[in-house]
């Protein structure tokens, strides 16, 4: 294993490691602001996230790097893992065009706590809908030893603009576990869609300025 790659499993797991605890009550999070305002929910194919969820979160950020290069990287989700720090593994469960319908698997190693053993968050989704280089929504559970979320539903939006890609995201979260502490399961959502969206941008720069 190289340096590069065990650097990004140890964030990963400690990334994780402090997302259990925050949502199981065995530490305090950093506040993080939940989304809110005027926005009208992000929508692909007109459907959007799950307006009874008590959990969401939704964040944008804009990305000076060609849209092509930008929904490559989000819709090529076997090569996650090189770029996403908190991404183990992740597996097409289908082949062909990235579609509607199409499915993946994808991991996160969770170390030990002390309200939960050392297990894997395994998720499995689903997209639902997915409009080229404009939108996708996907939606699927996510299971481990000691932490599930019956159902999350994820929507992206890419909005080509003069500056560059408005790349906006919003998710829900639904689960009697998440929902017993909303506050916290809430500030790791948010956490880990602002991760995605930095890394999302760094990666595509990188890349751009390659070509």
């Amino acid at each position: 294993m190289t340096r590069q790659s065990l650097r990004r499993r140890v964030i990963a797991a400690l990334f994780t490691t402090s997302l259990i605890a925050g949502v199981l009550g065995a530490a305090t999070p950093a506040t993080a602001a939940p989304s809110g305002g005027p926005h009208r929910p992000l929508t692909c194919g007109g459907q959007g996230v799950d307006a009874t969820a008590k959990i969401r979160y939704r964040t944008e950020i804009l990305i000076p790097a060609p849209l092509r290069t930008i929904w490559n990287l989000q819709t090529d989700v076997a090569d996650w893992p090189a770029w996403q720090t908190a991404v183990a593994t992740s597996e097409r469960l289908d082949s062909g065009r990235f579609r509607a319908g199409s499915q993946f698997r994808w991991t996160t190693p969770v170390l030990e706590t002390p309200t939960t053993p050392a297990t894997t968050l395994v998720i499995t989704s689903t997209v639902q809908q997915l409009r080229h280089e404009q939108c996708i929504r996907w939606t699927g559970p996510a299971v481990g030893d000691g932490l599930s979320i019956d159902k999350g539903v994820h929507v992206w939006n890419f909005t080509q603009t003069r500056r560059g890609v408005l790349v906006r995201t919003e998710e829900t979260w639904n689960g009697a576990q998440v929902e017993a502490d909303v506050p916290n399961s809430t500030a790791y959502l948010a956490a880990g869609l602002e991760a995605w969206l930095t890394e999302l941008k760094t990666t595509a720069e990188t890349d751009a300025c390659r070509v």
